[in-house]
């Protein structure tokens, strides 16, 4: 048994295209106007080179990571504003800027500060603010080392360590952690671990030709 499709006037079929148009005009109003955060997910598209494309996490600092254009701050901004910032800093790489598009892939949540007690934590070697630090249950490696002001210029990025001591044998344990790669990754921890009451966060030196 066939049935018999009704072909649509013209005038129903240019009113569906309005009410389309309409409605992604609106979504792209409604994303430009809102402010990235931490958290978020962005998804990017290079024009001029789909190799690029790809979905990046806003980190806890506020910044993104892209292939050749390294660290752009996105947190505050605008999608159009992350775009243009994006493009100026690829356009060493091509022979005019590209065109760049940008959109929220996904939005952080939101998650209540626990009311438990404040752990200890500690930060030792090239970062910017070493020492003791009391943090909240819960706080990821990564938003640890965002507070504490991140690596300094001369860390070791792909060599950060995390000391951990068992309470009960007081065996301590080392996990490797690649700040270049906060999903981890090459037999590492990601920056997604969570602390534990007396963790050490240590940050080598970066050596000579590293």
């Amino acid at each position: 048994m066939f049935l018999r499709l009704r072909k649509l006037p013209a005038s129903v079929f240019m009113f569906m295209m309005a009410i389309g148009l309409f409605v992604s005009a609106d979504r792209a109003a409604a994303q430009d106007n809102y402010v990235i955060r931490p958290g978020d997910t962005l998804q990017i598209e290079v024009l001029e080179d789909p190799g690029l494309n790809r979905s990046v996490l806003v980190l806890p600092d506020g910044t993104i990571n892209f292939p050749m254009a390294g660290t752009v701050s996105a947190r505050g901004r605008s999608v159009s504003e992350v775009q243009q910032n994006l493009s100026t800093a690829l356009a060493p790489n091509f022979a005019a800027a590209p065109n760049v598009y940008v959109s929220v892939g996904s939005l952080a949540q939101s998650a209540p500060r626990s009311s438990s007690r404040l752990m200890d934590v500690y930060a030792i070697g090239e970062i910017e603010r070493p020492g003791r630090a009391e943090v909240d249950p819960g706080t990821t490696l990564l938003q640890f080392l965002a507070e504490a002001g991140g690596p300094t210029v001369f860390a070791a990025e792909k060599r950060i360590e995390l000391h951990r001591t068992d309470s009960r044998t007081g065996a301590v344990s080392t996990y490797l952690f690649d700040y270049t790669m906060p999903a981890g990754g090459g037999g590492g921890i990601s920056g997604g671990t969570r602390l534990a009451p007396g963790d050490v966060v240590k940050v080598p030196q970066r050596r000579l030709f590293e």
